[in-house]
């Protein structure tokens, strides 16, 4: 897999636009287009940005576990984590649209090694290029463990 564009890189915007795509049709159809992405299934993130203060809406990768739900803040393995992370752990709790138009409100906070070492293989079994993203960076792809609020 090619290693990803750098942060500041343009490509990223179109991505995000991708992105917010994904969002319409997830909303449209209670997650039909745009619940799963192969293996993987995927959630809506809301947050605010940190400085802004602007709503956002984020599709992302998830992995359930138990009554949490399990996020890689992996931004394609690029130096930088991604906007989303920095917003959700300037927040004591949030809100994920899951696939169902089920909504739930989640306390976000990062796994710990021992829950990391028992996740993470679960996480690239489900979507295989976090594997490479991780040998992109030298930075630890945290995982965020949404707890029930």
């Amino acid at each position: 897999m090619p290693k990803p564009p750098p942060a500041e890189s343009p490509m990223w915007k179109v991505i995000g636009a991708f992105g917010q795509l994904n969002v319409v049709a997830f909303r449209a159809s209670g997650g039909r287009i745009g619940g799963a992405f192969g293996k993987a299934k995927i959630l809506l993130l809301h947050h605010v940005g940190r400085k802004s203060g602007t709503k956002r809406v984020s599709p992302l990768i998830f992995l359930p576990d138990g009554p949490n739900l399990i996020l890689v803040a992996s931004k394609g393995g690029v130096d930088k984590h991604p906007a989303w992370y920095h917003n959700l752990m300037a927040a004591s709790e949030t809100e994920v649209e899951l696939p169902g138009r089920e909504r739930r409100r989640v306390r976000p906070r990062v796994a710990d090694d021992q829950e990391r070492a028992r996740l993470w293989p679960r996480m690239v079994e489900i979507y295989k290029p976090y594997a490479d993203y991780q040998t992109y960076t030298t930075r630890r792809i945290p995982l965020v463990v949404l707890e029930p609020a």
